[in-house]
């Protein structure tokens, strides 16, 4: 994946129509007006459905960081709305811009696709270095909006999920993720236990110029290292080189999560950061460069 030093990124998200279609795909047999249900619901095999359908809006934006650096990223939706509330915690602290739609007519279509084209047409006025689009949502109403961009010099890529997606919509965008295909949405993170635990055993026994044991509280070593194989899976996932620059990936989880430093963790250097992981990434030294892929095993998983 080749470094994007000057890409800016642009994220919008039909929030009401990305979850209410999620449900649909996996629960079809049980429509239910999402807007109506309490979380959590009383109710255990509505709750269980809910949970299922939950959408991971971190693959998303992390996907969306393949592209470059996000500069701008708003959901839209009713945030009165029970289930829509429940994201709320887990989109501030990704930093997006809660947009408030309430309900204009009976039928209690919002609006938010007008809202969502007026906001991108006024923001690639304003902001003329946005380079790239992204657009979450499904709704045939956004293919306008998707030729709009292009016809402005922007790259637009649409997320949506399968089955509840405007083929004419994936037409006019110029790349089109479907949900479920997005690098890292299914990381069982269970398996990383043993990964991590071993290596971080023998780091506290290895040379102190190199290694030292981790000061950061609770989980961070888990945390790092999920941080690290969703950025190896997007490079991967974005390109078709099997080995990817050290520089590359660790951009890459910089701006996943721009806290991210491999001292906070315990290591000296990013190179000694990823020899620790050995387990799930391999690491080939080229004179001053360093290359890195994730191994098979869990290459497969993305």
């Amino acid at each position: 994946m080749p470094e994007q030093l000057d890409t800016r990124v642009a994220v919008y998200i039909d929030f009401d129509n990305i979850v209410i279609s999620r449900y649909n795909q996996l629960h079809r047999k049980h429509p239910v007006r999402l807007r109506d249900l309490a979380v959590p619901n009383p109710d255990p095999a509505i709750a269980q459905r809910l949970v299922e359908a939950t959408v991971d809006l971190g693959a998303i934006l992390d996907f969306a960081t393949s592209y470059g650096n996000v500069v701008i990223s708003r959901a839209y939706a009713d945030w009165s709305v029970p289930v829509n509330a429940s994201y709320q915690k887990q989109l501030i602290g990704r930093a997006v811009d809660l947009t408030q739609m309430f309900p204009t007519v009976t039928s209690m279509k919002n609006g938010a696709d007008i809202r969502l084209a007026v906001d991108v047409v006024e923001d690639l006025f304003r902001l003329p270095d946005i380079t790239h689009v992204v657009i979450v949502a499904g709704d045939s109403d956004y293919i306008a909006l998707a030729q709009r961009c292009k016809r402005l010099g922007r790259r637009v890529i649409g997320i949506g999920v399968a089955g509840s997606t405007s083929t004419s919509l994936a037409d006019a965008c110029d790349e089109f993720e479907n949900y479920d295909e997005l690098p890292g949405l299914d990381d069982d993170t269970d398996d990383l236990e043993e990964v991590i635990v071993a290596p971080v055993a023998a780091a506290s026994t290895a040379p102190a110029a190199k290694t030292k044991a981790p000061t950061a509280p609770g989980n961070s070593q888990k945390a790092a290292t999920q941080l690290f194989m969703r950025a190896l899976r997007l490079g991967h996932a974005k390109g078709d080189n099997e080995w990817l620059p050290a520089t590359t990936v660790k951009n890459q989880m910089l701006r996943i999560n721009p806290s991210f430093s491999e001292k906070g963790v315990g290591f000296s250097s990013f190179t000694e950061f990823v020899k620790d992981r050995h387990s799930i990434a391999e690491l080939r030294e080229d004179g001053q460069a360093r290359y890195i892929r994730l191994r098979p095993s869990y290459l497969e998983k993305s």
